[in-house]
């Protein structure tokens, strides 16, 4: 983010997960670029500490324990050759903090 940033032509920033989030927020505002006023960031966890940013940063709050279970359940399946039909959909939540808003030059 670091390289890119001074000439980051996105709106907005979706991370793997919350850490690289909030390195992607330290190094946009090292260059002076707003958060959420000239990009938005989001993570996926919702670590504890995501509501502490500065700002506060939106993200994907995700079930592991449940996609951990779906993932061995799957596993189980193919060794047992009794695969599971595909098109569970695991629960996931945005909690909408933030570090995100509307894009630069769109209508409220």
């Amino acid at each position: 983010m670091s390289r890119i940033a001074a000439d980051l032509q996105a709106t907005a920033v979706v991370a793997a997960n919350d850490q690289m989030a909030l390195g992607a927020m330290l190094a946009l505002s090292e260059q002076g670029i707003s958060i959420p006023g000239d990009v938005s960031v989001t993570g996926v966890d919702d670590i504890p500490e995501a509501a502490y940013f500065s700002p506060p940063l939106t993200t994907l709050r995700v079930d592991f324990a449940a996609q951990g279970r779906a993932a061995v359940q799957e596993l189980l399946g193919q060794i047992n050759r009794t695969p599971r039909p595909y098109g569970d959909v695991l629960a996931s939540e945005l909690i909408t903090r933030r570090s995100t808003g509307r894009a630069p030059g769109t209508l409220p």
